[in-house]
This record gives C-alpha cells, sequence and structure tokens, in this order.
C-alpha cells in the first residue's frame, strides 16, 4: 500500500490482496512449518492485513462481526447494505 489516501473501493481491494496473500501463506506454512522467511514474509503481510482492516472499519464500519461495536449499542446492522447503494 502506498502512502497516498485509498477511497473505500480502493481499500477494500487492497484488503482482499493482503488477505489472499497471508491466508495463501499461512496453508503453505502448515506444511513447511520451518520455513522462516515464509513466516517473516506472512507476518508482514498479517501486519498489512490488520493495518488496513483497523483503517477501513475506523472510516467506514465493520467488515466482519469481529469489528462490530458493542459498546452500548449494536453497529453491524446499522451500515447500509450493498442492495440499499452501501458500499462493500
Amino acid at each position: 500500500m502506498n502512502n497516498m489516501p485509498m477511497n473505500q473501493s480502493q481499500l477494500l481491494d487492497w484488503i482482499n490482496q493482503v488477505s489472499f496473500v497471508a491466508y495463501d501463506t499461512a496453508l503453505y506454512l502448515d506444511t513447511h512449518p520451518y520455513d522462516e522467511e515464509a513466516l517473516s514474509f506472512y507476518n508482514h503481510y498479517r501486519t498489512l492485513r490488520l493495518k488496513a482492516v483497523k483503517m477501513y472499519e475506523e472510516k467506514y464500519g465493520p467488515l466482519t462481526l469481529d469489528g462490530a461495536d458493542t459498546d452500548g449499542h449494536w453497529s453491524w446492522g446499522s451500515m447500509r447494505n450493498p442492495w440499499e447503494g452501501g458500499n462493500c
């Protein structure tokens, strides 16, 4: 991710990209658990993913139930759904 601001769609695309790399590397690590280079690679993309998800959720709301705000109210259902004009 470069340092230029991203709109919602670009940020979601970035999350999808780094998520794919992290998950694919995790599958590799299942069969190569002692590959230190792969573990470092995984940790890098996992960190990028966590930062991107946090940035997305702070600006646009939760992506998954894990990101739903439960401090006194339930925010998951307050976002517009894609068929209502929401941008998921």
